[in-house]
């Protein structure tokens, strides 16, 4: 019958609810930021695999075996215009909808990148006509502004950190250490294409509950990430301080920040609901929990791995779309 299309349907729906619903609300991502986010982004990509897959081993069943079969008689039937009496009008809906899907999916990434690609350029040429260079740290802009402000602009080679000189006269050299080494964490672990990834799924799909969800739990995680890299370089009362400091001053990022129509900002800094993610990152710095035994985050990400490879097999194995 159609067993494979019904198992793909059937997991698309399980990531689409309950798994992100679960996941966002356990309070082990903490104790392993990175297996989380690995987990995290094989829910989004096996999700959309599964509910476009799910729609094309409906609409290919009466043409193939599997994926591949299916679409070379697809071809065959376009191009070469062979006759398609076994499609229906339902099989012709389904491989319709999957393709539309797939090219709502693919435009909204591109689109989003475009948009936030404009607003860090704008960015960009506010900054140089706002900000001075860092005398004291390369690739560092120091803006005019009371308010303690931190956050980082990607660009490549271009890529900066912008302080307020309001945050540089409060901080001790410690915590400034502190925030600097957080900010380049950012940079260096290319958190800004995460953020990318998961507000184009955010846009494309807004009334999908891993798409809201797994964005909050991204930005939350990415600033574990990085609150984790500062800890190598500072003592944790340190990194409190200047977590708090630059808290202080989070409505002021946020509105600096130049957010897209996504709800991702340009920058790494201000997104929806910072406030809460710096509740979260203090609570954590304050009561730190030991990390998770390494059997644990290795089963994690071959859970993440399986995820990933269930729906894969599912379309191209011969015979398990008939």
């Amino acid at each position: 019958m159609f067993w494979a299309s019904y198992f793909l349907a059937a997991l698309a729906i399980i990531l689409a609810w309950p798994v992100p619903v679960i996941l966002s609300r356990a309070k082990w991502p903490s104790r392993s930021p990175f297996s989380a986010m690995v987990l995290w982004q094989a829910i989004a990509l096996a999700g959309g695999l599964s509910m476009i897959g799910a729609m094309l081993a409906w609409g290919l069943e009466p043409i193939g075996e599997n994926l591949a079969q299916g679409l070379r008689s697809l071809w065959d039937i376009l191009i070469q215009r062979r006759p398609a009496e076994t499609l229906g009008l339902v099989h012709v809906f389904a491989i319709s909808a999957a393709i539309l899907l797939t090219v709502h999916l693919v435009f909204t990434l591109l689109l989003t990148y475009y948009r936030i690609l404009s607003g860090r350029r704008r960015h960009r040429d506010m900054l140089n006509l706002l900000s001075s260079p860092s005398l004291d740290a390369p690739a560092t802009l120091v803006i005019p502004y009371p308010s303690p402000v931190a956050y980082c602009l990607p660009g490549g080679g271009q890529s900066v950190t912008v302080l307020s000189d309001g945050l540089m006269d409060i901080l001790s050299e410690a915590e400034l250490t502190a925030v600097m080494t957080h900010e380049k964490a950012h940079l260096s672990q290319h958190h800004h294409l995460l953020l990318w990834a998961f507000a184009a799924w955010r846009a494309a799909l807004p009334w999908l509950p891993t798409s809201q969800l797994a964005q909050q739990s991204v930005n939350e995680l990415i600033e574990m990430l990085a609150d984790d890299e500062a800890l190598k370089k500072v003592d944790r009362q340190t990194l409190v301080r200047a977590v708090a400091i630059v808290g202080s001053g989070a409505g002021a990022e946020t509105a600096a920040s130049l957010p897209g129509p996504t709800g991702t900002a340009a920058v790494t800094g201000g997104v929806d609901g910072q406030e809460d993610v710096i509740a979260g990152r203090l609570s954590r710095l304050l009561t730190p929990q030991p990390p998770l035994p390494r059997w644990i985050r290795a089963v994690i990400q071959a859970s993440a791995v399986l995820l990933l490879a269930v729906p894969t097999v599912l379309l191209f194995a011969p015979g398990l779309i008939r």
